[in-house]
């Protein structure tokens, strides 16, 4: 196995040979998802890099990588002898590349990437922003098969009903929304890219992924047919007999850019444009005409029905059990048993998967001591591992697929005594914590209309966090979902009844520590006054906050009730789960602030 400094070497002979200057390389698979298989990591294999956004450049005398905030400390330690640089992320970090090759790059030059893993929306950003360079742009230019020769095989798994009773909606029900959608948008096809838009309208789950219960797949949806193009023998049969009463048919994966040559002159295609490869929109004949917009099920996904709401509280309290058993086991073994954050990221999982109906995790969790809490992003490995002390922070961000529905929590807590700092620094996150968890707010609000009231506590305190504040979570699909979020980004998407988004206010010091309180909440309908519906949102995830890290004297009243109130249901709800020592040790930890 090359290393990636040696693959470097091997891409650049190859940019040579094929009379390249520039050749770009996202963090990309060919369905433009977050979660993606080892077969697609390209960026790993040839810089080291595991984090789940970035874009390489790479020239004859040039290689560097542009990532988001997230990542910008565990990018520097692994790109330590690659060859690659890492570069800083501006303002907008998508596009921080195009910037520095508009700069860069002498006129004439060639520039070259593979289009099957170029969302169109990117390569139009591309061009737009080298406009004035007269470059060529090649976006059918694939050199890195040939040079990764051990390369991981594309998955194979095979795909499971996902049925009504979690779904609660059948696929033909959702397959008839989604054409009568179409019909008001005036379009005769719908081409879908993202496998969890797929997955959640024709009722099926896999595992092509990591951490996602998904298979890679395109599909269409036209009048009378679905196609969907999918990898040889992963519809079982009785799916298979299923999918052909509702007009559902299968073809192979790679066949999706060639059916749209056989659509009737002046057809209408639907697309999102974010998520459709550049290889495959110009695979669509100028015969068509191309519409763009978010996808239809995309929409409809982000509004849970009433089934799913309640799965969704049933699963949070399993979730909310193992995290109280896990958090027990930690206090009571902590100088009795040797620790580290690997070893507490096994024993987690471990814990979870006795869970009824678990699946897997639904990301890697983040386990991180002291220094490593201030990663927002740090995954341990056993040449990052910590060992475990009696005095610091430890910050646990985690999450799981049920078939019920997607976890995602993060707890920070206190091992040994904090200190005012450190008190007040959570406090200050709890705070806007329970600021957003409180809102009351008209309908139409969009997330980053609420995403201050996050960060006011913060902000009065001239401190932030360079992340998002929260983000939709999918229904046994990605943990990481839109079209929502909650962020400073000007995100066109109103906040409804029925969307799950996460709560996730940080702060994080360098070489110290980082804080993060995280629960997902779920929109709904409050009153409605002479001015209009008012909305709210309800906490789902269940589990205790460390009161030891809460420093009193920063908190109101409404604060104080929230959080007793919050913690009166975390005990309510979990301990016909527990043990009698967890559910002693629960009822200390869960006691009101008076």
């Amino acid at each position: 196995m090359n290393s990636p400094f040696q693959n470097l070497a091997l891409l650049r002979a190859a940019l040579k040979q094929n009379s390249i200057d520039t050749y770009i390389i996202p963090l990309a698979d060919p369905n433009l998802g977050e979660n993606i298989p080892d077969h697609w990591q390209i960026i790993k294999w040839l810089t080291g890099f595991t984090g789940s956004s970035g874009t390489v450049v790479i020239t004859d005398s040039f290689a560097g990588l542009w990532t988001d905030s997230r990542y910008i400390i565990q990018a520097g330690k692994e790109l330590e002898g690659s060859g690659c640089t890492l570069m800083k992320p501006g303002i907008l970090p998508e596009t921080g590349y195009i910037d520095w090759l508009a700069e860069n790059t002498i006129r004439g030059s060639r520039i070259a990437l593979d289009g099957r893993i170029f969302s169109i929306s990117s390569f139009r950003k591309l061009k737009t922003g080298l406009v004035n360079n007269e470059v060529t742009i090649d976006h059918n230019c694939d050199l890195i098969s040939d040079l990764w020769t051990d390369r991981p095989a594309l998955p194979s798994t095979v795909a499971f009903d996902h049925p009504v009773e979690y779904s609660g909606k059948d696929r033909s029900g959702k397959i008839t929304e989604v054409r009568e959608r179409m019909k008001i948008m005036k379009a005769d096809y719908h081409l879908l890219t993202s496998c969890d838009d797929i997955m959640w309208l024709l009722n099926i789950r896999g595992s092509d992924l990591p951490y996602s219960p998904l298979l890679s797949s395109f599909a269409v949806t036209g009048e009378q047919q679905v196609i969907l193009f999918i990898g040889d023998n992963k519809i079982p049969p009785g799916l298979a007999s299923e999918f052909d009463k509702l007009g559902i048919v299968i073809l192979p994966y790679e066949e999706c850019s060639g059916i749209f040559s056989s659509y009737p002159e002046g057809s209408a295609i639907l697309l999102a444009p974010g998520t459709t490869s550049t290889h495959l929109y110009y695979s669509i004949p100028n015969t068509l005409k191309i519409l763009e917009n978010i996808s239809i099920p995309s929409r409809m996904k982000a509004i849970k029905n009433k089934i799913e709401i309640e799965n969704i509280g049933k699963v949070m309290v399993k979730d909310g059990a193992a995290l109280t058993k896990f958090f027990y086991w930690i206090e009571t073994s902590m100088g009795q048993v040797p620790m580290t954050e690997v070893f507490l990221a096994g024993k987690l999982l471990k814990i979870r998967s006795q869970q009824d109906e678990f699946m897997g995790p639904s990301f890697a969790a983040i386990v991180a001591f002291n220094e490593h809490a201030a990663l927002p992003h740090y995954n341990a490995k056993p040449e990052t591992d910590s060992e475990i002390g009696e005095n610091g922070i430890l910050l646990v961000d985690s999450g799981g697929q049920y078939k019920g529905g997607t976890s995602d929590i993060t707890r920070t807590i206190s091992l040994g005594i904090p200190t005012l700092q450190q008190k007040m620094d959570f406090t200050l996150v709890l705070k806007g914590h329970i600021n957003l968890a409180m809102a009351k707010f008209p309908l139409g609000t969009r997330g980053y209309q609420l995403d201050v009231l996050a960060r006011r506590p913060l902000w009065d305190n001239g401190l932030n966090y360079g992340h998002g504040t929260g983000h939709g979570v999918g229904y046994c699909l990605n943990v990481h979902e839109g079209p929502q979020n909650i962020s400073p980004a000007d995100n066109k998407t109103v906040i409804e009844p029925g969307m799950l988004i996460s709560n996730e206010p940080a702060i994080y010091r360098e070489g110290e520590y980082g804080m993060r309180t995280e629960n997902l909440i779920i929109c709904y309908e409050d009153e409605e006054t002479d001015f209009g519906q008012f909305l709210k949102f309800d906490t789902v995830s269940i589990c205790y906050i460390d009161k030891s890290l809460i420093d009193r004297s920063l908190l109101d009243q409404k604060e104080i009730g929230w959080l007793n109130s919050y913690h009166s249901e975390v005990f309510e709800k979990l301990s016909p789960l527990l043990t009698e020592s967890e559910k002693a040790w629960l009822k200390n930890k869960t006691e009101p602030i008076l």
